[in-house]
């Protein structure tokens, strides 16, 4: 085993400079980038009524456009005066030490603007993979014992239907009836706390961020049943036609206790492993779409803005993070399923 998470580990560092060459090359070939938008920003403050002073600060001279001086100063500034080869390397190496540069637009360390938007996307993953684990696996359990039954028939459709529509769609229609849009006012639309929060008392502190999730999470949660459902269910059917449930079964036990006593401690652990994958699933990719819908102040508005103002530093510092949390995260997880199951054995796998 431990040969085996040493192969995982040392397959990190490969596998996340192919991931940041592929994306740092897609972006050396899209258009408009932090030059060309500081340039249209100089372009629009100059052409403003009364921009005497915004023009002669920029250097921008009527029908010539902008000063090819200035230019260069901004090239300089954003680091596009060297090579692309030569500014990969130069990100590589500081990614090295963690040093994760400064923000092109908002005057502040990636770093730091990483730390102070995560909790936010944590909150939300975090607890829409909560609830959809908790409501998908007794499901899929009660799925697995009726099997074939109309209630597995119907749950199956409703499941299938609620993963087939978008979380977005889900979050037009909550603010639509919910929030304000053209029936009820019942939840916040907005924000993740109300205005005042830190004034409120230490029992309302929980309970008015409980209010303010309400509605994003359900969004995130009603696509999220489908898998860890049918999961739970295809692990448990399996188990249960094998030949020690029978045994069981043959010695008199309740199906109560065969289920719960014998079944649930092997079927789970399939269910169980998926958890980690969900939860990243949710924090890196989730919580994009609902983040920007309802205003909250995490790493998927981040990482939308950044793309959309082409903040570099941010795009691939949040990226690097990302991946290199997802990798480690992959390796932990076929450490737990060892320490759950020791008939698993990842070291008798051929590298």
């Amino acid at each position: 085993m431990l040969s085996y998470i040493l192969r995982r580990l040392l397959l990190i560092p490969p596998t996340l400079f192919g991931i940041l060459l592929l994306n740092f090359t897609i972006v050396q070939l899209a258009p408009g980038g932090p030059v060309e938008q500081m340039i249209a920003r100089l372009q629009a403050e100059s052409e403003t009524p009364g921009g005497t002073a915004a023009e002669a600060q920029a250097g921008y001279r009527g029908a010539e456009g902008i000063d090819p001086k200035l230019v260069k100063e901004i090239e300089h500034q954003f680091g596009f005066d060297k090579p692309p080869l030569k500014r990969f390397e130069l990100m590589i190496g500081n990614y090295l030490r963690f040093d994760l540069g400064e923000s092109y637009f908002r005057g502040e360390r990636v770093a730091s603007l990483i730390r102070r938007k995560l909790p936010t996307s944590l909150a939300l993953a975090l607890a829409a993979t909560v609830i959809a684990y908790s409501v998908s696996i007794p499901l899929g359990i009660a799925k697995a014992v009726r099997d074939g039954s109309r209630f597995d028939l119907v749950t199956s459709l409703a499941v299938v239907f609620a993963y087939a529509v978008p979380s977005y769609l889900f979050a037009v229609l909550m603010i639509e009836f919910l929030a304000g849009g053209s029936y009820l006012q019942v939840f916040p639309l907005r924000g993740l706390v109300s205005e005042g929060w830190a004034s409120l008392s230490w029992w309302r502190k929980p309970l008015d961020l409980a209010w303010h999730l309400v509605l994003p999470v359900t969004a995130l949660v009603a696509g999220s049943f489908a898998r860890p459902t049918l999961l739970t269910k295809n692990a448990f059917v399996e188990e249960i036609g094998k030949q020690y449930v029978v045994t069981a079964r043959a010695k008199g036990l309740t199906p109560r206790r065969v289920l719960y006593g014998h079944v649930f401690r092997n079927a789970i652990l399939v269910v169980a492993v998926g958890f980690p994958a969900t939860f990243m699933r949710m924090l890196f990719v989730g919580t994009l779409l609902i983040e920007i819908m309802f205003s909250l102040d995490g790493m998927g508005l981040l990482g939308f803005e950044s793309v959309v103002t082409r903040d570099y530093p941010v795009v691939f510092g949040s990226l690097y993070i990302f991946t290199l949390v997802g990798l480690l995260v992959n390796v932990a997880t076929d450490v737990a399923m060892t320490a759950i199951d020791p008939r698993i054995d990842f070291a008798g796998r051929v590298a």
